[in-house]
């Protein structure tokens, strides 16, 4: 039988843990909003959002094998089939993508990239890099690279309850 003086002790440890895992998850949180404003801000010069930058750069990265179908990209950013359409419309409407016939299957569409869009793209790499020297300016060498390792660290932990 468990003293009261036991049980608060091991509920405060309990409560230490949660509490100790929901600041760093609110932390992740904040973070997480701070690198979409400031990705976003570095963006709106070259009239792109991230979610399209998301796409161009999967766009280009699945266009090493062959441009890939709408469900391709769907799949890969685990989005609906209906916000890769809408985002294809928005960069179709910058020249930056434009939707081609399968040649081995006509009813297929793919996705490839215009001469407009390899141009966004070098643009959207300098943005991206602007963006991540703002947001890791306060972190030293040392700092950022012991950073680039919890990152990783979480990154490549397995998937638990199917997520």
């Amino acid at each position: 039988m468990s003293t009261a003086s036991e049980t608060d002790s091991s509920q405060g440890a309990a409560d230490g843990a949660d509490t100790t895992d929901g600041v760093l998850a609110e932390q992740l949180l904040r973070l997480t909003r701070r690198l979409h404003r400031i990705q976003k801000r570095h963006l709106e010069p070259l009239g792109i959002t991230p979610a399209q930058s998301r796409l161009l750069r999967t766009v280009a990265h699945l266009s090493a094998v062959r441009p890939p179908r709408m469900a391709d990209l769907a799949a890969r950013l685990e989005v609906v089939p209906r916000a890769v359409t809408t985002l294809v419309d928005g960069l179709e409407s910058a020249d930056c993508v434009r939707r081609v016939p399968d040649p081995a299957n006509r009813r297929v569409i793919r996705i490839e990239l215009t001469d407009t869009g390899r141009a966004t793209l070098r643009r959207l790499r300098n943005a991206r890099t602007g963006a991540a020297e703002e947001i890791l300016a306060p972190l030293t060498a040392d700092q950022r690279e012991v950073l680039g390792g919890l990152l990783n660290a979480l990154a490549d932990a397995p998937a638990e309850h199917g997520c």
